[in-house]
């Protein structure tokens, strides 16, 4: 199987002891065949990653959520084993876009998202467009300012050359074969993982198609236009950060959080980048308490 001239994962292949397999399924919507899983029951809380990454990320956090809500994640475009979307459309409006479709497809009406990295974009995006309207935003070392200086300039630009250059993903893919180089690119988001997080990422690096989507996802990122609309964001918006993140600077959040009205932020002391794989517990506590405030808070306005 190939996904613009590169070689993809195959599920009864790649996917056979893949991370809460039994809540998997494939869904048609916005022109491509998704990888979805779906879990528990209640309110719908939707799950995104980040940008290379996939529903795997999510492994220790779903169980925790599926005894409250009813939990939908997905492997974006062109990640996992979701089909990829053209070139053009690897952005953040086509993101969105695609990501509505498909949970139109699925009937569902997100009362709570949460949006790790890259997929707090995307979430940000559709919360902007009104095209989902989440009672509550939850922001998990979200990715929604540029990088400053000269890097907010120069890191879209160099994923913009690799992804053309048709070379590179497999380049990357070979590097991937090397367990030790795949430690280091996690080691280097600030968090420290379990081996068998380590060996999913290892099978997804190693797949051209992977790497390309998140080359062309990187490639296409505006952020600067996103963080200039997002003051007008119509979801109450929780922004939960690692203190040891080295991808995301927490400080970003606090300074967002200045030019969102209501918009909070919780840090999780001795957690990285992917604080959700480090300690599933305590990222799901911070979300349950954040949704218990909210309709509490929502009861005692009723009854007022």
């Amino acid at each position: 199987m190939t996904a613009n001239g590169q070689a993809t994962l195959i599920w009864d292949r790649d996917g056979r002891d893949w991370p809460n397999r039994e809540a998997s399924r494939f869904v048609k919507a916005a022109g491509l065949t998704w990888h979805v899983q779906r879990s528990g029951g209640g309110p719908v809380v939707l799950l995104v990653h980040g940008t290379g990454a996939s529903t795997h990320s999510w492994a220790g956090l779903t169980p925790l959520l599926a005894d409250h809500f009813t939990v939908i994640a997905v492997d974006l475009p062109g990640h996992g084993f979701t089909q990829p979307l053209p070139r053009t459309q690897m952005s953040l409006p086509g993101l969105a876009a695609a990501l509505s479709a498909l949970l139109n497809e699925l009937g569902a009406k997100p009362a709570l998202v949460v949006g790790h990295s890259a997929g707090a974009a995307i979430l940000g995006r559709m919360t902007l467009d009104r095209r989902i309207s989440p009672p509550l935003f939850i922001a998990l070392n979200g990715a929604l300012m540029p990088f400053a200086g000269a890097a907010g300039q120069l890191f879209p630009a160099m994923a913009k050359l690799l992804f053309l250059n048709p070379i590179a993903p497999r380049i990357f893919a070979w590097r991937a074969g090397d367990a030790a180089a795949v430690d280091r690119v996690i080691a280097g988001t600030g968090s420290r993982i379990a081996p068998q997080g380590l060996a999913l990422y290892q099978r997804l690096f190693r797949s051209p198609a992977h790497v390309a989507a998140a080359l062309a996802m990187m490639a296409n990122w505006d952020l600067a236009s996103l963080a200039r609309e997002l003051p007008r964001l119509p979801s109450p918006l929780l922004q939960i950060v690692g203190s040891n993140d080295l991808a995301v600077p927490p400080d970003q959040a606090f300074q967002l959080a200045k030019s969102i009205p209501g918009a909070k932020v919780e840090v999780l002391r001795g957690l990285g980048h992917l604080a959700h794989e480090e300690n599933p517990s305590r990222v799901a506590e911070a979300i349950l308490k954040a949704f218990a405030s909210l309709t509490t808070g929502a009861r005692i306005a009723q009854t007022g």
